[in-house]
């Protein structure tokens, strides 16, 4: 299994649109409302704008995109980490996450929202990537899990 990311561009719309609609599509159905799935290929060369994104390709098939932006300073949020269903649980996501880690060196907080009552999300982010749950809140008609990933510093040397 050969996995490559690349910086996404507008002419990767339409890509993108079939990716996110199939990632989202079990989303869409569950809650009626999906910010990711459903979008045109005009808002989504927007998004690829505002988002930076990269697309994710397995042996040249496109399988996923994961977005960041910075915040504020040393904060940045993933805006989507998605991979087509029958390539999930092949390690896609995390080697993303790392993706996001190193393509951003100076990251102290990595934040993200996903729905509140997904738990193979929440394992995913908490338990293999080492996010923290922050607060459960409300986004349209949707319980989302406001997660965050602080980075790690090395203990301050004390003298003895």
């Amino acid at each position: 299994m050969n996995i490559e990311y690349r910086r996404a561009a507008a002419a990767d719309a339409e890509t993108l649109v079939a990716i996110y609609n199939a990632a989202f599509y079990s989303d869409s159905m569950k809650y009626g409302e999906c910010p990711g799935y459903g979008k045109s290929a005009e808002e989504m060369a927007r998004s690829i704008e505002r988002y930076p994104k990269y697309l994710i390709s397995c042996d040249g098939r496109p399988v996923g995109c994961v977005s960041c932006k910075n915040l504020a300073g040393r904060t940045y949020e993933i805006g989507c980490l998605c991979v087509v269903p029958e390539f999930q649980r092949r390690g896609i996501g995390a080697a993303a996450m790392g993706l996001i880690q190193a393509a951003h060196p100076d990251w102290e907080t990595i934040t993200l929202v996903t729905p509140a009552d997904k738990g193979g999300n929440l394992q995913f982010y908490i338990r293999k990537c080492g996010f923290q749950l922050e607060k459960v809140e409300m986004d349209g008609g949707v319980q989302v899990a406001r997660l965050t990933l602080k980075r790690a510093h090395p203990a301050q040397k004390t003298r003895d």
